[in-house]
C-alpha cells in the first residue's frame, strides 16, 4: 500500500489528537500544525513507524511572526522525507514570545543539530536538550537574533557609508 497524504493525516488523527491539527496540502505536500509538547513524540514515531518512515530530517527553520497572539509569535518548520514513498510533509510548531523553546531531534536525526542551532543563531528559539546549543554563524557575544523583525535592517550610525550610493539622497528616498 502506498504512502498517501490521506493515510498519514488519518494515521496522526487517530493517534495524536487534538495534538495535530490544521491539517492542509500547499504544492501537494502535506501540512499541519502539532503542539510544542508533543512535538518529539510525534516526530519520533514519524520517524520510528515502519509505516510512515519519515527517516530524512530535510530542513529546520524558524520563522517570527510579531503580529499573531503572543502564544505563536514564533514557529518552527520542520520537513520531513519519506525516501522509500518518496513523501515530503511540513511541520509547524508555534511558541510562545516569552519563551520560544521546544524539544531538540538530535536525538532522533544527527542532521538537526546544526539546523537547530542556526534557527537559535537567528531567532533565538531555544532547543531543549540540544547537546551544544550555541551561536554557528554569528558571534557569540552578538545579543541580538538578526532575524526577529525588530531588528534593524542597517545600522544607522554607520559613518563609512554614503547614501548617494545607494541611490538614497534628496527627493529619491
Amino acid at each position: 500500500m502506498s504512502l498517501t497524504n490521506e493515510i498519514i493525516q488519518q494515521t496522526l488523527s487517530q493517534k495524536f489528537s487534538p495534538k495535530v491539527e490544521n491539517f492542509h496540502v500547499e504544492h501537494g505536500m502535506l501540512a499541519f500544525e502539532v503542539k510544542k509538547e508533543a512535538s518529539f513524540e510525534i516526530v519520533k514515531f514519524l520517524k520510528e513507524d515502519n509505516e510512515m518512515n519519515f527517516n530524512f530530517l530535510t530542513d529546520v527553520c524558524g520563522i517570527h511572526y510579531p503580529d499573531y497572539d503572543q502564544e505563536r509569535q514564533f514557529c518552527v518548520v520542520y520537513h520531513l522525507h519519506n525516501w522509500f514513498s518518496n513523501v515530503r510533509i511540513r511541520i509547524k510548531v508555534f511558541l510562545p514570545a516569552n519563551n520560544p523553546e521546544v524539544d531538540s531531534l538530535v536525538s532522533l536525526y544527527a542532521g538537526a543539530n546544526w539546523q537547530e542551532r542556526e534557527t537559535y543563531d537567528f531567532y533565538g528559539i531555544k532547543f531543549k536538550n540540544h547537546p551544544q546549543l550555541k551561536r554557528i554563524l554569528n558571534m557569540d557575544e552578538m545579543e541580538s537574533f538578526p532575524m526577529r523583525k525588530e531588528f534593524p535592517l542597517e545600522d544607522q550610525g554607520r559613518t563609512d557609508k554614503d547614501d548617494r550610493f545607494f541611490g538614497r539622497t534628496g527627493s529619491n528616498c
